[in-house]
C-alpha cells in the first residue's frame, strides 16, 4: 500500500527566516491522525534564511536526522561539539537523556534541509552527535545507507532506533530496488526529480507512505534525487 503525500497538501509555517512543511504533525501543525509512520515521528522540509537559524534548544530520547539538500547547516551543542554540514552530507544526533544545541544557516545563500526524527528503542543514555559526507557520485544509481541502528550497516552513521535512512541520485531511466519486509513502515521523499515508487508517481517533494510492499522498484522518471526511511 503506497499513500501518497502531495507537497502542496502538507501542513507547514512561515517564520520569515524559516519556511517549513511538515509531513507530520509539528508545531503548530496539529494533526492528531498524523502523528508519524511507525517509529518515524517527524520529516520537516526546512529552507532557512541566509545568516539565520535556530537559536539553542533542548531535546530528549529522539534520534535526529539532519539531511541537507542544499547550502550548509552550522551545529553547535552543549556537549561542546560544532560542525558544518554541506549539501550532500549527513549529521546524527542521538538526543538521549538531553542535549541542547543550534543550528544556522551562515552560508550567503539559502539552505535547505530534511530533518528527520525517529523514536529510540531506549530512552535516556549518553547524547551523541555526529556527521559525515556521503558523495552523490557514491550513491548514483544505488541506494546507500546513511545513518542507521539495524546491525551490519557499518558504513552509516549510527542511531539508537530500530530504523535505516537511505539516499539515492538515479538519473532519468534508472531504477532501484529496495527488500523491506512487510511489517516495516517505509517513507520516501524526492529532494528533487519525479520516480515511480511500484507504479505510483511521487514528485519533487511529496512524501509516499508506505506499508506491506515486500520490494520496491524506484524508476527515475527525471533526473533525481531521493531519501527513504524504513522503521520499526
Amino acid at each position: 500500500m503506497i499513500e501518497l503525500r502531495p507537497f502542496a497538501k502538507l501542513g507547514g509555517a512561515d517564520h520569515g527566516w524559516l519556511k517549513a512543511k511538515h509531513h507530520f504533525s509539528f508545531g503548530s501543525h496539529y494533526d492528531p491522525d498524523n502523528m508519524g509512520h511507525g517509529s518515524l515521528r517527524v520529516w520537516n522540509d526546512d529552507e532557512i534564511a541566509p545568516n539565520t537559524g535556530f537559536p539553542a534548544h533542548p531535546h530528549a530520547n529522539m534520534e535526529i536526522i539532519t539531511y541537507v539538500r542544499e547550502g550548509a547547516i552550522t551545529h553547535q551543542d552543549s556537549l561542546g561539539n560544532k560542525g558544518r554540514t554541506e549539501a550532500g552530507d549527513v549529521q546524527v544526533m542521538s538526543a538521549g537523556s538531553g542535549i541542547r544545541h543550534s543550528e544556522y544557516n551562515l552560508e550567503p545563500t539559502k539552505t535547505r534541509i530534511f530533518q528527520i526524527w525517529i523514536e529510540p528503542t531506549s530512552r535516556g543514555g549518553q547524547p551523541t552527535w555526529g556527521a559525515k559526507p556521503f558523495p552523490k557520485s557514491d550513491r548514483s544509481g544505488k541506494l546507500v545507507t546513511i545513518a542507521s541502528g539495524i546491525a551490519g550497516d557499518a558504513d552509516a552513521l549510527p542511531i539508537r532506533a530500530d530504523a535505516r535512512v537511505l539516499a539515492t541520485t538515479l538519473k532519468a531511466g534508472e531504477s532501484a530496488e529496495y527488500d523491506a519486509s512487510k511489517t516495516r513502515n517505509l517513507y520516501l521523499v524526492p529532494a528533487a526529480g519525479s520516480v515511480e515508487v511500484n507504479g505510483v508517481r511521487v514528485n519533487a517533494r511529496d512524501g509516499a507512505a508506505i506499508r506491506d510492499e515486500a520490494k520496491l522498484t524506484i524508476t527515475a522518471l527525471e533526473d533525481s534525487e531521493l531519501v527513504l526511511v524504513d522503521a520499526a
